[in-house]
């Protein structure tokens, strides 16, 4: 049958778009996902399915002859899905029933130790007594029933289909175990076993929840002006778009949208990362989540509740944490061809080792037993999925969006960066640098007051710099026009100003060595002058640049100091990028660029250096962002072609997000390595004391604890953020 489509549905926890959503909670990490996904491909007719580890479900889309077909292909597999029942407004009752059904375990969990323990207390006391063996015995086996139901269940399943996974040796482990007369062992064994799967999947879960609980900082209650400009709170989810919400100060936003009346500062860590709160004013975005301080708000809703910049960021780390990264790949096929080659290996152990090393039968099954128990690879399988799930979480949290575990552990093999210049390294907006009258007793408030009128009219972006950066009210224009690839003019208070560039004052022979000697200065910083002149010459000159950030010129040394060559890439003039690249601390900058251009230079810095990464507004620079190994996006916050363009998304606009990816990637490969080392190193040791020792299952099962909580730990150290740009 053809492959079965891997969806992604949008609300996981309810059912959507013809798929029927299914919570299944033993399927606590992908050695489950790997055994229902096996069973399901032999169920033709199925569309689609969406495996959601966070949140244990799962979205069948199907007719609902093969969507019964397939459900009772999950039971065969040991797995029972439960239907999720959906509510008004798309909510479920998914964590009602989750927590419910995970109280209930923990307590038959509990129960069942208390029983190992009494198991082993008489199995200590007995001695040669019938009756306390038998009792001792009964004992053993409920524990061993009431901890190891789950685990049997998919053991059996999965020996049925000749699959030897983690829960088939536990089973075979456990019941040899029983059968030989160890059963307290046996009985404490299980106990712990399951003990610890619980922890397991509680620490699973924690890195898996850790992005997901940031949705519920968005408020479910809106206050919506009414037609009759009173104020009505209704649900956030019942908000049309275009109406107008208000937010007092220390409330969070609950929709995107576009601020319409007041001025407050908002903290957005939540969103872009950003420590320090932003200044909000008619006209610039606000989102979802996000905490208004200072003042009242009212805003435009531009986004439903379900397509909120938060919610999307959400959804695309789900995604992200449902791909397999190279490392967790690779520990998964090893595991597919340890636990087999281990199962034989306690067999041959059960066999030979009566011959080899003069054991009697039942000493020699313990040993190959115990063996099982001790390589039972839980910390191996755990490891990655944690560690890389960990890493996704905290690269969120600090506003760095990563499209998955690939591209986490592939950011540490950059060698160069291709940077586009505004908007990334740049601000992106002209700004006023340097302004001067041409005389030197010429009343400057005057000169400034004419420039401040004329420029008021225009709607050019180097006038509107300069208008803003003076802060000067002008005087009234009369007859302004616009002067096409020239300037503008007007009158005022009878006189004829006009304010231009290096043309018009060529044109009207009003230039001379000193002003071109003064536009030279200016031009070889990359700056755009602009000039103030009326019939009687030059008054002013005013010049313009896009100027870098305050974070460019660290990131670029951080950068350097990772060993990555940072490159500018810009359509400005050679002279423009030199400068701007010397500002920053870029030594190869590359100006005159079309966007095709752009594609060549990435293709040969990947053949001189290697891996290369390309940073740009995820729009413009399509095609280079495609060729790079790896497309960053800046500045995306509230951007979805942005969110979709690159493989890495930077929510603001701080360049030294980019090391930070880098940094993390290295520390996940690190920590990756230390988990595996961890495991197998635990294992090689408890497996030769099992062979050659003398080491019981109570060792066996602890060495497996052990290694799994010390993974697991290690690899939750990832969530924590640093509180610098490290």
């Amino acid at each position: 049958m053809p492959a079965i489509q891997d969806a992604r549905v949008a609300t996981p926890a309810a059912a959507t778009g013809g798929a029927s959503t299914f919570q299944i909670l033993a399927m606590d990490c992908a050695v489950e996902e790997g055994e229902i996904r096996s069973a399901l491909e032999r169920v033709p007719g199925i569309k689609a399915l969406n495996f959601q580890l966070a949140s244990r479900t799962l979205a069948i889309n199907a007719p609902a002859d093969v969507l019964a077909a397939a459900l009772a292909a999950i039971r065969g597999a040991g797995f029972d899905p439960q239907p999720i029942a959906a509510q008004a407004g798309g909510g479920s009752k998914t964590e009602e029933f989750h927590d419910h059904t995970e109280t209930a375990g923990l307590r038959r969990l509990l129960f069942a130790l208390l029983l190992a323990l009494a198991a082993e207390a008489i199995g200590f006391v007995a001695s040669d007594s019938t009756a306390l063996n038998a009792l001792g015995f009964a004992v053993a086996a409920v524990a061993i029933w009431l901890a190891g139901v789950d685990t049997y269940m998919k053991g059996f399943f999965a020996l049925r289909r000749g699959r030897l996974n983690i829960n088939a040796l536990m089973s075979v482990a456990v019941t040899g175990a029983f059968v030989i007369g160890q059963w307290p062992e046996a009985a404490m064994v299980m106990a712990l076993y399951a003990m610890a799967e619980l922890i397991e999947a509680k620490a699973a879960d924690r890195a898996r929840n850790a992005i997901k609980g940031l949705v519920e900082l968005a408020p479910d209650q809106s206050d919506l002006r009414q037609p009759d400009r009173s104020w009505k709170t209704v649900p956030s989810r019942d908000v049309p778009l275009e109406a107008i919400v208000r937010i007092r100060p220390g409330e969070r936003v609950p929709l995107d949208g576009v601020v319409t009346e007041g001025n407050s500062a908002v903290n957005q860590a939540l969103v872009t990362g950003e420590s320090i709160p932003v200044d909000k004013a008619a006209g610039d975005t606000v989102f979802a989540g996000t905490i208004n301080e200072t003042a009242e708000l009212q805003f435009r809703v531009t986004a439903a509740a379900s397509d909120t910049t938060l919610a999307r960021i959400i959804h695309a780390v789900e995604e992200a944490q449902q791909t397999r990264a190279p490392t967790q790949r690779f520990v998964e096929r090893f595991a597919a061809v340890y636990t087999p080659a281990v199962f034989v290996m306690a067999l041959a152990v059960a066999l030979l080792t009566p011959w080899l090393m003069g054991l009697n039968w039942l000493a020699a099954v313990y040993k190959a037993l115990v063996l099982l128990v001790v390589a039972c690879p839980c910390a191996l399988v755990i490891s990655t999925p944690v560690t890389v799930v960990s890493a996704l979480a905290a690269a969120a949290k600090r506003g760095i969006l990563i499209k998955g575990g690939t591209y986490l552990e592939e950011a540490r093999k950059l060698k160069a960066v291709a940077l586009d210049k505004t908007g990334t390294i740049t601000e992106g907006k002209p700004k006023l640098v340097e302004w001067k009258p041409v005389r030197d007793d010429a009343d400057k408030d005057r000169i400034g007051r004419l420039a401040a009128s004329l420029t008021s009219r225009s709607d050019h972006p180097v006038s509107k710099a300069i208008f803003k950066d003076l802060g000067l009210d002008g005087h009234e224009v009369n007859d302004f026009a616009a002067l096409p690839g020239r300037g503008v003019q007007g009158t005022v208070e009878g006189r004829i100003y006009i304010l231009g560039n290096h043309r018009i004052i060529e044109e009207r022979g009003q230039c001379s060595p000193a002003i071109e000697a003064e536009l030279e200065f200016h031009e070889k910083q990359g700056r755009t002058v602009t000039l103030l002149t009326d019939a009687g010459g030059v008054l002013a000159i005013f010049a313009v640049a896009d100027t870098i950030k305050e974070s460019s010129r660290q990131a670029v040394v951080d950068l350097k100091a990772l060993g990555v060559i940072p490159v500018m890439l810009t359509g400005d003039n050679v002279a423009t990028a030199t400068t701007i690249a010397a500002q920053a601390g870029i030594d190869d900058a590359q100006g005159n660029l079309l966007p095709e251009d752009k594609l060549t230079v990435i293709k040969s810095l990947q053949q001189r250096y290697g891996a290369t990464g390309m940073i740009g507004d995820g729009i413009n620079d399509a095609p280079a962002l495609a060729q790079a190994d790896i497309g960053f996006a800046m500045g995306a916050a509230g951007t979805d072609i942005a969110m979709e363009a690159a493989d890495v998304v930077i929510m603001n606009d701080d360049l030294r997000r980019i090391p930070a990816t880098i940094r993390l990637s290295q520390r996940t490969r690190t920590v990756l390595w230390q988990n595996i080392t961890v495991a197998l190193g635990v294992k090689a040791v408890f497996m030769a004391l099992a062979l050659f020792g003398s080491a019981t299952m109570w060792m066996a099962v602890f060495a497996d604890m052990g290694a799994t909580l010390m993974v697991v730990a290690n690899g939750l150290r990832l969530l924590k953020t640093p509180s610098s740009h490290n």
